[in-house]
């Protein structure tokens, strides 16, 4: 939880630095945009290993294995939405200024969706008791 935690408390200072004091541009640069991004990790990382904690070595179900997928592939498509125009995939090609846009705005939301939903799937379900 700890892992989370922090990770939580990263994202913050990249998303909106001024809650910290530390907002000096008006934009949203590569640093802030890199800073948000690994705390995003550090939050699912700390998830995944606290939800997979909770399992105390029972074997996993397949909504679990796919959950874990989900958190990964939601990761992977909020990083690259968020970089977008560092690999020269968004609006504003390497020589220019990073903008984060809308597009890319959209792109990480969707891909914290998808890592929302993978750690619904994690979560382990009690045993019926069928008697």
């Amino acid at each position: 939880m700890g892992v989370t935690i922090l990770g939580l408390l990263v994202f913050m200072l990249g998303a909106n630095p001024a809650l910290f004091g530390l907002d000096r541009s008006p934009v949203v640069g590569f640093v802030q945009i890199s800073v948000f991004l690994i705390g995003l990790a550090m939050i699912c990382l700390g998830g995944y290993i606290t939800l997979n904690a909770l399992w105390s070595g029972r074997e996993k179900s397949i909504a679990a294995d796919i959950g874990f997928r989900l958190v990964s592939t939601g990761y992977v498509i909020s990083f690259f939405s968020g970089m977008a125009d560092i690999f020269s995939l968004g609006n504003q090609p390497f020589p220019e200024i990073p903008y984060y846009g809308p597009w890319q705005a959209a792109g990480v939301v969707i891909g914290e969706v998808i890592i929302a939903l993978g750690f619904l799937l994690l979560v382990p379900h009690p045993k019926r008791n069928e008697t």
